[in-house]
C-alpha cells in the first residue's frame, strides 16, 4: 500500500470475518483513504470468543485498533465517521460545509439501519433458515427494491449533465457505505444481474462507478484470498456444507477442540 501524507504511523488493526459485506466498507474505505493498516482474519465459528469478544463485546466485525489514537471502535457506520474524521482531513471522500456534512452522515445513517438489515434478512431467509417461509422472503425483498428505489429517485433529481451522486458532486463515504451490500444484490434475490437491478438503471450505472475503483477491486482481491484460505462458499459456509443449520451444529462439535486462531494479514 502506498504511503500518503495522510497515513497513521502505525497501522490501523481491522478485525473481520471475510464473508459478510460489512467488514468490507470498512476496508474499502482504508484502502480509498490509502490508509497504513492490517486485517486480523478469523472464521465466523469465533466471532463471539475471545480473542474478538475482548475486542467487540456485540462479537459482530468489523473492528478497529487505532494505536495513534488509543481507540477501539465497531460498527461500521462509526469506524466511517471515525476514519473521515480523523483521516481524510484533504476531504477526499467527504465536505466541510455544513449542510453537505450532515447529509452524508443522513445517508449512512439510512444505509446502516435500512439498507444492510433488509438485505441480510433478505440473503438469510432466501439462503441460510432452515424452514422456507415465503411470506418473509417476500418482506425483505420488497424491502430490497423500495431501498433500491429510494436512491433511484434521489440520483433522478440530480442534475442531468456531470456524474450523479448523493451528496454534492463526488464520491463520498455515504456512496460508498452502500456497495458491499449492492455487490451481493443479485446472490441474495437469486435472480441475474440484469434482474436484480432491474428498474434501477441510475441506482445500477452509480454502484458500476464504485466497484470499477482500483481501491474496490483490491478489497475484493483481498477477500477472495482470505475466502479461499478459510474454504468457504459466497454465503459463508464453508464447502460441503449445504445449510447455515449443518454449519452451527459443525461450530458446537468443535468448540472444545478449536483454537480461534487469528491470521494477521499484512496489507
Amino acid at each position: 500500500m502506498s504511503s500518503t501524507e495522510l497515513n497513521p504511523p502505525r497501522p490501523i488493526v481491522i478485525w473481520i470475518t471475510p464473508p459478510g459485506p460489512n467488514p468490507w466498507k470498512a476496508v474499502w474505505l482504508l484502502e480509498e483513504l490509502s490508509l497504513n493498516y492490517v486485517v486480523k482474519s478469523f472464521r465466523f465459528d469465533d466471532v463471539k470468543k475471545p480473542p474478538f469478544i475482548n475486542v467487540n463485546p456485540n462479537g459482530r466485525v468489523p473492528a478497529i485498533e487505532d494505536p495513534n489514537t488509543g481507540l477501539t471502535l465497531w460498527e461500521s457506520g462509526a469506524i466511517y465517521q471515525y476514519l473521515i474524521e480523523v483521516y481524510d482531513t484533504a476531504h477526499k471522500l467527504s465536505y466541510t460545509d455544513l449542510n453537505q456534512r450532515h447529509l452524508c452522515n443522513q445517508w449512512l445513517h439510512f444505509q446502516t439501519s435500512g439498507q444492510g438489515p433488509y438485505y441480510g434478512q433478505a440473503g438469510w431467509f432466501t439462503h441460510l433458515h432452515p424452514e422456507k417461509i415465503d411470506s418473509a422472503i417476500e418482506r425483505y425483498r420488497g424491502e430490497i427494491r423500495r431501498v433500491l428505489g429510494v436512491t433511484e429517485r434521489v440520483l433522478s433529481e440530480k442534475p442531468k449533465d456531470g456524474e450523479k451522486w448523493l451528496v454534492g458532486d463526488k464520491m463520498t463515504f455515504a456512496d460508498m457505505a452502500f456497495v458491499p451490500w449492492n455487490f451481493r444484490l443479485a446472490e441474495v434475490l437469486t435472480v441475474s444481474e440484469d434482474e436484480a437491478w432491474d428498474g434501477f438503471p441510475l441506482t445500477r450505472a452509480w454502484h458500476d462507478k464504485m466497484v470499477a475503483t482500483p481501491s474496490w477491486g483490491r478489497a475484493m482481491k483481498l477477500r477472495a484470498r482470505l475466502m479461499d484460505e478459510q474454504g468457504l462458499q459466497w454465503n459463508g459456509v464453508p464447502k460441503g456444507i449445504e445449510t447455515f443449520t449443518e454449519y452451527e451444529t459443525k461450530i458446537a462439535e468443535a468448540k472444545e477442540a478449536e483454537s480461534g486462531d487469528i491470521k494477521v494479514v499484512k496489507v
